[in-house]
């Protein structure tokens, strides 16, 4: 059994590219982010734009990302109580990441009917062949 991303990186010597990904580890950490690029939003609407994950999931993912210093979380003394989600500084430093993971996405992936699939034309695949013969 694969041990789970954050334990890979406390031995692993220093791999920034694993680093990054332990941050964004979680399936629903790079939609919130995307998300949050438009600005502030309260939990219930990023609820709203996640229809398919659970309250509870929403909030365990909001508490890694905002105890990893990409999210902060504001919550004002009113009934009923109100919290705000934001990027940090830190958080909005990946944005250029996030931007090109959307558009590599809409180049790369066919969503229809329910299901994603991976669009295979010749160009695609070229830079993959190329990476193969370098090994």
């Amino acid at each position: 059994m694969s041990l789970p991303r954050a334990k890979l990186v406390k031995n692993f010597p220093g791999c920034p590219v694993e680093a990054t990904l332990s941050l964004l580890d979680g399936k629903w950490k790079g939609v919130i982010l995307f998300h949050l690029m438009e600005g502030t939003l309260r939990f219930n609407e990023i609820r709203r734009k996640l229809p398919s994950v659970t309250q509870r999931m929403l909030t365990k993912q909001l508490r890694e990302l905002e105890v990893s210093g990409l999210v902060s979380r504001t919550v004002f003394p009113v009934v009923p109580p109100r919290v705000d989600y934001a990027l940090t500084p830190l958080g909005a430093s990946l944005e250029p990441i996030i931007k090109a993971m959307a558009v590599w996405g809409e180049e790369n992936v066919l969503c229809h009917a329910g299901r994603q699939e991976l669009r295979l034309s010749p160009a695609s695949c070229a830079p993959a062949a190329a990476l193969q013969g370098n090994r």
